[in-house]
């Protein structure tokens, strides 16, 4: 059996397979709307039509004609959009805001769901931001132990309706992982989020053990307070992950830990609220994207305080967003290539998970990035950052049907795309309408 296993795992791998899949069979759908976003050279198609035949696009552009029998999907007044890519996101978590921090719902989080509770909240998570538009995303830990990968899998077999996933299982880390202060008899529930490591050979030994695991990629929690993973712990990680063809996501902040992941080689650096020019210069000669997971000021003020706290507040709050706001703007014009993120991970009012994660728009807004920019941010860069740029976050022969639909254009107006998409397919499969 072993041996059969091998042998078609060499067949799989072979130039043979490699090559590109079969042309695409079956019914023709053909879209219309009044323009089409092309995301690659960031300019606007007008009188857009986009031909969908066996869950992938086989031509876009401005009046292309479409085949006698061909069901027509005609949306008006809508720009036309490949489907979003949140580079950044925990599914598996909704915490409460009334509990006022991480450290007590995460310990809530662990100790009272299993890992298949867990997993079946994700579903809802993972169908609300496809309903939003977001049919990519990369989950990037706390998600129990593996319970990101048991949902990958389950959308992937379609057992539930969800975005496409990369998923990370575990993330790696110093002591503790992100939680704060844990009683020694309690340690074991840091375990269920973190992969703790010290030294060399705990990281390449936790690196191993994710990819058996079934990871995607691997997140790496760089600095938590004052507990930093070395430079020569994440080059290992590094080091094991590239020579399987995967990709390494690091969680940093601050000065040390920024030039720690960018001298590692890391993929990507995750938040990097503070970073100092010299690291961003590393970042755009290394090609390593700054994934910022910023929210509009007001996000972080409860909007039910009297008038005269929540005043108070969204001033700190403003105090503190500036640094954040100037930092993107610096790693924008030095050519740091940008992915969008969310970190959504708490319930937040009446808006959904979807809603909630789109929200980043109208920061990186206030960064001074374009439309097209964040649009850019959220489809190609974001592809190209998962490891999918030839499969998704263009609207292109070949790509997989994954398309979103707008009311009005959204490259003049951003706001327009963080309401929301009205239409939503996913591999040829309406999922909004």
């Amino acid at each position: 059996m072993r041996l059969r296993s091998s042998l078609l795992a060499l067949c799989l791998a072979s130039p043979v397979a490699a090559q590109q899949p079969a042309p695409p069979t079956g019914p023709v759908t053909a879209i219309r709307a009044a323009r089409m976003v092309d995301t690659r050279k960031g300019t606007v198609v007008q009188n857009a039509v986009v031909l969908v035949q066996g869950g992938r696009i086989t031509a876009a552009g401005a009046n292309v004609a479409v085949p006698a029998g061909a069901t027509t999907i005609d949306l008006g007044d809508a720009t036309l959009l490949p489907g979003l890519i949140d580079s950044h996101t925990h599914l598996l978590q909704n915490y409460d805001e009334a509990l006022q921090g991480d450290d007590p719902n995460m310990l809530l989080t662990v100790s009272t769901m299993s890992t298949a509770k867990r997993a079946l909240l994700g579903a809802a998570m993972g169908r609300e931001d496809l309903e939003a538009g977001i049919t990519t995303v990369r989950d990037v830990g706390n998600s129990g132990w593996n319970g990101d990968v048991a949902l990958r899998d389950a959308i992937n077999a379609g057992w539930v309706v969800g975005p496409r996933i990369r998923a990370s299982t575990r993330a790696l880390s110093a002591a503790g992982g992100q939680f704060g202060g844990v009683q020694a008899e309690l340690q074991k529930v840091i375990d269920q989020e973190y992969a703790v490591i010290s030294g060399v050979e705990e990281a390449r030994r936790a690196t191993r053990q994710a990819f058996y695991d079934g990871a995607d990629l691997i997140k790496v929690i760089v600095n938590t307070g004052p507990r930093i993973v070395s430079l020569e712990e994440l080059k290992t990680i590094v080091e094991e992950a590239h020579r399987v063809n995967r990709t390494v996501a690091a969680h940093a902040i601050g000065d040390l830990p920024t030039r720690i992941a960018a001298e590692a080689g890391v993929s990507s650096i995750e938040h990097g609220y503070t970073i100092p020019d010299d690291v961003l210069k590393m970042m755009a000669e290394k090609h390593i994207y700054l994934v910022p997971t910023d929210f509009p000021n007001e996000f972080y003020v409860d909007p039910k305080l009297p008038a005269a706290e929540r005043a108070q507040r969204l001033a700190g709050v403003e105090r503190f967003t500036k640094g954040s706001r100037e930092r993107l703007a610096r790693a924008v014009k030095m050519g740091v290539p940008i992915a969008y993120g969310s970190d959504s991970y708490y319930a937040h009012g009446n808006l959904t998970r979807g809603q909630t994660s789109l929200q980043p728009f109208l920061a990186y807004a206030e960064s001074g990035m374009t439309p097209m920019q964040i649009i850019q941010a959220a489809t190609v860069n974001a592809a190209d950052l998962v490891g999918w740029g030839k499969r998704v976050g263009a609207l292109e022969p070949t790509f997989l049907a994954d398309i979103i639909a707008v009311k009005g254009d959204p490259t003049k107006n951003i706001a327009i795309l963080a309401a929301g998409a009205s239409f939503v397919m996913k591999g040829g499969v309406i999922v909004k309408r």
